[in-house]
């Protein structure tokens, strides 16, 4: 790993533009597990509840995954040594943005200040009647489903559900980042998620280095990656990390 943790600090210390392109490798060490996979949320839960449609038409079904899974789970996730990592370097001017296609907040927590949440947010509450927003720790989920204090109608966690479009100005503001990156992070996503997983093919197209950091080999590994890095998320930030000079 040592050679490669080398060239891509060599890369980013070049760059005059370094931006992450983050999945949900980087907050499985947080003990938030994907989606997918044989361990991931799919295995125990239906799909189906974060259906649009059927939430609009379920929503206290809906609604007793959605506390179970985001605010009572993830909300006691805190970021790991990936996430701060991340945060030092854009402290450094060492990454200037982050694209993420997590809903979990963490790197917000971390302390990163350019963050694009592709796929939305978990931290806020939106009402499905006039739009208002809530933060999500605001809103009692004793009584579900939630309610606007506004308009009475139901009020839904602000990121993406199936049958949604990606949310402006996220979708565009993360497809200018890639394009206009030197070099491109890419940090724990296997990229079988559409439209997400056209950023990093926008930021190749558009000149950037590819860093690819994952444990295992994703769609764009041997098509576009100039430097792989096999291993967890806080395995080789953590290295990265201490070849670019930060403490943490």
């Amino acid at each position: 790993m040592k050679p490669e943790i080398q060239k891509a600090a060599e890369l980013i210390k070049a760059s005059d533009k370094v931006v992450a392109f983050t999945g949900a490798g980087i907050s499985v060490e947080s003990g938030i597990p994907p989606f997918r996979g044989e361990n991931g949320l799919w295995s125990k839960y239906d799909p189906m509840v974060l259906d649009i449609n059927y939430f609009h038409s379920h929503p206290l079904e809906s609604w007793k995954v959605i506390k179970e899974i985001f605010y009572d789970f993830f909300g006691k996730a805190k970021p790991n040594i990936a996430h701060l990592v991340l945060s030092k370097m854009e402290a450094n001017n060492l990454l200037q943005a982050i694209i993420t296609q997590n809903i979990d907040n963490l790197h917000f927590e971390a302390g990163n200040k350019t963050v694009y949440e592709f796929h939305g947010n978990s931290r806020d509450l939106v009402c499905t009647g006039c739009g208002k927003k809530f933060e999500a720790t605001k809103v009692s989920l004793e009584n579900l489903p939630p309610v606007c204090d506004n308009c009475g109608k139901v009020l839904k966690p602000d990121f993406i559900f199936f049958g949604e479009a990606i949310p402006e100005p996220a979708r565009t503001l993360s497809f200018q980042a890639a394009e206009s990156a030197d070099t491109l992070i890419v940090i724990g996503t296997t990229g079988e998620i559409m439209p997400a997983s056209l950023i990093p093919l926008q930021a190749k197209e558009s000149g950037a280095k590819i860093i690819e950091i994952n444990p295992g080999k994703s769609s764009y590994t041997d098509k576009i990656t100039d430097v792989y890095i096999n291993a967890a998320a806080t395995q080789a930030l953590s290295a990265l990390g201490k070849e670019l000079g930060l403490e943490f």
